[in-house]
């Protein structure tokens, strides 16, 4: 196979993105449309925001908010592989990438970044002014992100407060009010984004080591697994927190064992050093997101 018509190894699979033409592929590659994991675990938090918030009837924004993060995703990943493209080169398992490998040229992926970010102001619009100054307020979270790796050694701990952004701006969508429950809902989220992208990091540990850029599963090293358990139950803890501060009745925290239970199996069955099965935990986390969104659709509109 010709390394042009290959897609990195952790892709979640060719689908659409394969019978595209190959120039066309390389630019959904970049965007990362061939692996919708993670426009889903952008949204998530976003759906959470929102129906936790008391918005049961509004599902207008939350196919806005799936549009916005598909494209937001696509462009953070064209972004970071353009600052990232001489790091990638040395790592076995991005090298591949269409900037990397010189398959896209960086003033293309400019272009291509600034059409996703024209995509994604479409959907800006469609929010009340307030939420737009929060999610605005998320750029400089974005635009610092690439570079933590290099001077951090838990660059997933920035990744967290970037990635789950969402929650405040689908709050704020709908109110303005009791934000100590969005506050807890949030936090919880990044403490939740900090152990799955650990578990994505063991993958790369030993590429990361050689090329010296930090990773939140090298720096825990044996203890990956604790340190994975220690997230998730206290994301769990927040967000039960949150439930309880918006309606503090212990039945409300029964939706939430779904979740709960999902992220402790997660943690049991976890290999930290079989990248697949890694792999297979961190995409776990799409059903981890769909059930939080449910309990929070439960409780935000009982």
């Amino acid at each position: 196979m010709n390394p042009a018509d290959q897609i990195v190894p952790d892709s979640q699979h060719k689908g659409l993105v394969a019978a595209l033409p190959a120039p066309l592929r390389d630019y959904a590659q970049l965007a990362r449309l061939d692996r919708p994991i993670g426009w889903w675990l952008l949204f998530w938090p976003c759906a959470w925001g929102l129906l936790l918030a008391g918005g049961e009837a509004r599902w207008d924004l939350l196919l806005w908010f799936l549009l916005g993060s598909i494209a937001m995703r696509g462009a953070g990943c064209v972004y970071n592989d353009i600052v990232d493209a001489d790091i990638d080169r040395q790592v076995a398992r991005t090298a591949l990438r269409p900037v990397a490998s010189g398959r896209v040229s960086k003033r293309a992926a400019w272009v291509w970044l600034v059409l996703l970010c024209g995509l994604g102001l479409i959907v800006l619009l469609q929010l009340r002014w307030e939420a737009q100054v929060v999610a605005l307020g998320s750029l400089a979270l974005v635009a610092a992100y690439p570079f933590m790796k290099r001077i951090t050694r838990f660059p997933q701990a920035w990744l967290g407060l970037v990635f789950t952004w969402g929650v405040p701006v689908g709050w704020i969508a709908l109110r303005s009010d009791r934000l100590e429950v969005m506050a807890a809902l949030y936090l919880g989220a990044v403490l939740w984004c900090i152990g799955y992208d650990t578990i994505y990091a063991c993958q790369d540990r030993e590429d990361d080591a050689s090329v010296g850029i930090g990773s939140s599963a090298l720096t825990l090293g044996k203890h990956v697994k604790a340190g994975v358990g220690a997230f998730y139950a206290g994301a769990a803890v927040l967000w039960c927190a949150a439930f309880w501060l918006l309606r503090p009745d212990w039945i409300a925290l029964l939706a939430l064992l779904p979740a709960a239970l999902h992220l402790g199996w997660q943690v049991l069955t976890l290999e930290d050093h079989d990248a697949d099965n890694a792999l297979a935990r961190f995409r776990a986390n799409r059903t981890t997101g769909l059930l939080v969104a449910l309990a929070c659709w439960v409780v935000g509109n009982a």
